[in-house]
C-alpha cells in the first residue's frame, strides 16, 4: 500500500508518521507513506497556496491550482484508488470504513486548511471526504493521521498479533471487554475470577457479556446500527 498525503504543514505529520505501528510498517515494506508539501507545487513566488475567498467571507481559502498540481503529479506516478479529502462535513470516519480503506493499494490524502478549499477541488478532484468527529480542528492534518494509523495497523504483519487488531472496539459494532493482566490481585483489587478460570468457552461468554454491556452503557447507538 501507499498513502500520499498533501499539506501545507507537514512537519505535524512526523511524530504520528514515524513511530510505533506506522514506522514498523514502513520498515518491514508494508507501506510507503509519502508527505507532500503542496508549497512545492505553487507557482507563486511566495509560495502561497491560499487566496481571498469570492464573496467577501472572512478568513482564506486554498487555492485548486497547487492542488491540482499535485495530485496530477501524483496520478502521472501510478494510479489511485482514492482521493481522500479530510473534512469535518465528509463521511463519518468509522471502523468498518478503515477496514474497507486497508483493502486499497494506493490512496491520496488531501489536508485542508484555512477556511477551506476551492470547492472545485471537491467537484472534481476529490473521490470521497472523510471526517473524524463532528468538529472544527485547525487542520486536516491530524485526521490525515488518524485514517493511516486506522488503516495501516490493519495490513497483514502490521501488528504482532494479528488477531489483537481483529478483537478491537468497534469490529463487530460492540466496544471491546474489559481487559486485566498481572498481578491478579492488586491492592485486594481482584481481576475477575472467571479470566483466572481456565475455561475458555465461559471466559468468551463474560467477554461478550461486559461487551455488550459496555456498549449498551457509553455508546449504545452502535447497537442500533445492527
Amino acid at each position: 500500500m501507499r498513502i500520499d498525503i498533501l499539506t501545507v504543514l507537514p512537519e505535524l505529520l512526523d511524530g504520528p508518521l514515524n513511530n510505533s505501528i506506522l514506522k514498523r510498517a514502513q520498515d518491514k515494506g508494508l507501506v510507503e507513506i509519502a508527505v507532500h508539501n503542496l508549497r512545492d507545487y505553487t507557482l507563486d513566488k511566495h509560495r502561497r497556496v491560499d487566496d481571498y475567498p469570492f464573496g467577501g467571507e472572512a478568513g482564506m481559502v486554498m487555492q485548486i491550482e497547487p492542488v491540482d498540481r499535485a495530485i496530477t503529479y501524483l496520478k502521472s506516478q501510478r494510479d489511485y484508488d482514492e482521493v481522500i479529502f479530510t473534512s469535518p462535513d465528509g463521511e463519518l470516519f468509522t471502523q468498518p470504513m478503515a477496514n474497507s480503506l486497508s483493502l486499497l493499494q494506493n490512496m491520496i490524502i488531501l489536508c485542508g486548511h484555512y477556511k477551506g478549499i476551492d470547492y472545485r477541488i471537491r467537484e472534481h478532484l476529490v473521490t470521497r471526504e472523510i471526517s473524524v468527529g463532528d468538529y472544527v480542528l485547525t487542520g486536516g492534518e491530524l485526521p490525515a493521521a488518524i485514517i493511516a494509523d486506522a488503516v495501516v495497523r490493519l495490513l497483514p504483519g502490521a501488528i504482532g498479533d494479528e488477531q489483537s487488531a481483529l478483537s478491537d472496539s468497534f469490529q463487530d459494532n460492540l466496544l471491546a471487554p474489559p481487559v486485566y493482566t498481572r498481578p491478579a490481585d492488586y491492592k485486594g483489587w481482584r481481576v475477575p475470577d472467571i479470566l483466572l478460570s481456565g475455561h475458555q468457552r465461559k471466559i468468551d461468554e463474560w467477554k461478550y457479556e461486559q461487551a455488550l454491556e459496555r456498549t449498551r452503557r457509553l455508546r449504545p447507538g452502535l447497537l442500533k446500527e445492527e
